[in-house]
């Protein structure tokens, strides 16, 4: 009997996959305060200009913003907080290797829950060129143009 993952997924960083080429990614869990995870359940999170960096063999989420839980009082958690992401210490240290030796930097793709864990989804990067924006584009369209003769086709 295998088991289902089931992946709701509450925030993406769209404009990843269009500045970068996103070489490998991992998953990591987050370490939350509890309105955050309110506010996450509520769909209150923006990636747009996160990332991710790795400070004494510990590896931290910046710039993510997930947005002040509504019904929370004192106890609410600042928006843009630095927030620790757990993985295995051999996964951090395989990233640190490729980050100084290739140039890559580390870009969340998408935060999600996964049996009621939140979970980040981490991608190695290396920046794309304008005209490397360019070319995407026009393969994109390429494809799309080929799938819509296709399907004339076979009307």
């Amino acid at each position: 009997m295998t088991e289902k993952k089931q992946d709701t997924s509450v925030a993406t960083n769209r404009k990843a996959y269009h500045d970068y080429f996103i070489e490998e990614t991992f998953e990591a869990g987050l370490v939350l305060q509890g309105t955050e995870v309110k506010s996450l359940r509520l769909g209150l999170a923006n990636l747009t200009d996160s990332y991710a960096i790795v400070k004494n063999e510990e590896m931290f989420l910046l710039n993510a913003n997930i947005s002040i839980y509504p019904q929370g009082n004192l106890a609410n958690h600042e928006p843009l907080r630095t927030r620790k992401l757990l993985l295995h210490k051999e996964e951090i240290r395989k990233l640190t290797w490729k980050m100084t030796q290739k140039g890559f930097t580390l870009i969340p793709l998408k935060i999600y829950f996964l049996r009621g864990r939140a979970k980040a989804l981490i991608g190695l990067a290396k920046g794309k060129k304008a005209f490397d924006k360019r070319d995407t584009i026009r393969e994109k369209e390429s494809k799309r143009e080929v799938e819509r003769v296709m399907k004339e086709r076979n009307r």
